[in-house]
């Protein structure tokens, strides 16, 4: 568990700097350098052979979903919605890793669609904060996130199960491999000319933090921490960040200037119910997997 509020603690403060220090950078871009980054930051420790074909190629599928599509529709959910929103937004993960649950045990929870069913609620309550068009591109990008960053935790967390043997960073640079392809594959279709040299120095070092901390040593020992606990444990960690986040991008990079009194209103009643039915819907939280050795 300590993995996982250390992460927290991390990336509360990434999304007030892809919105804010990052704003106007194509998207594809920043996610093709910030997975690169991360790759080679667990580079040396990569064993050629360490793994067998299929296992090793598993894994790049799955960082390929886990990071390379979340953070293509993530980075880019900032060009419709503020960094705050976009920190709220990943609220629903947790319900898109315990629907998954739900498929794979072929079970059904009840309890936790009503959960859901809050959470959208609180969503539509603060869609008059954004223009309305925009407010559902970025929703629906966020929510692409989401689903992408979940069933990769819940993918990881059963391959594990079946490969309980070794370290978690000697495999690691497999995933972040695997989402750079993504991620390059939409650079390359859509980032215009001269991406690398229109960044400025502060850009850059931003950029730095965001593939060598926030992604390269955060996604590591988050993905670490998910093997360690229960599903439910894991769904109510990927909340614990979502206050703290929202806090600094308001506050720290200066957002809240920008909200009159009734947009913190419909901030605060849409955020009160979203945990409200996150809150509720823990009670329904899948049990743990098999201890690993």
């Amino acid at each position: 568990m300590s993995y996982l509020f250390l992460v927290s603690l991390i990336w509360a403060f990434s999304f007030g700097l892809i919105g804010n220090r990052l704003a106007g950078i194509d998207p594809n871009g920043v996610a093709f350098v910030r997975l690169g980054l991360a790759a080679l930051c667990f580079l040396p420790w990569l064993r050629i052979g360490a793994l067998p074909r299929r296992r090793s190629l598993e894994l790049v599928a799955l960082g390929g979903l886990q990071f390379g599509v979340m953070y293509v529709a993530y980075i880019r959910a900032y060009a419709y919605l503020p960094s705050h929103l976009v920190a709220l937004f990943t609220v629903f993960t947790p319900v898109y890793i315990t629907l998954a649950e739900d498929l794979l045990d072929r079970t059904v929870r009840s309890r936790f669609w009503l959960c859901a069913g809050l959470a959208v609620a609180g969503a539509l309550v603060l869609r008059g904060t954004v223009p309305e068009g925009s407010f559902w591109r970025g929703f629906a990008l966020v929510q692409l996130a989401n689903l992408s960053f979940g069933l990769g935790q819940v993918g990881y967390r059963r391959w594990r199960r079946l490969w309980p043997t070794g370290r978690d960073h000697r495999w690691m640079v497999l995933p972040y491999f695997g989402g750079a392809l993504v991620a390059g594959a939409f650079f390359a279709l859509g980032t215009p000319a001269g991406f690398f040299t229109s960044l400025s120095a502060e850009q850059w070092a931003t950029l730095g933090y965001l593939g060598l901390v926030a992604s390269g040593v955060g996604f590591w020992l988050w993905n670490r921490g998910a093997t360690l606990v229960s599903a439910g444990t894991l769904a109510a960690f990927n909340n614990a960040v979502i206050p703290l986040a929202v806090v600094v991008s308001l506050f720290g990079f200066g957002e809240a200037q920008s909200l009159d009194g009734a947009e913190l209103g419909r901030l605060v009643a849409g955020a009160v119910l979203i945990f409200s039915g996150i809150l509720l819907g823990r009670v329904a939280a899948p049990p743990p997997l098999e201890p690993r050795t």
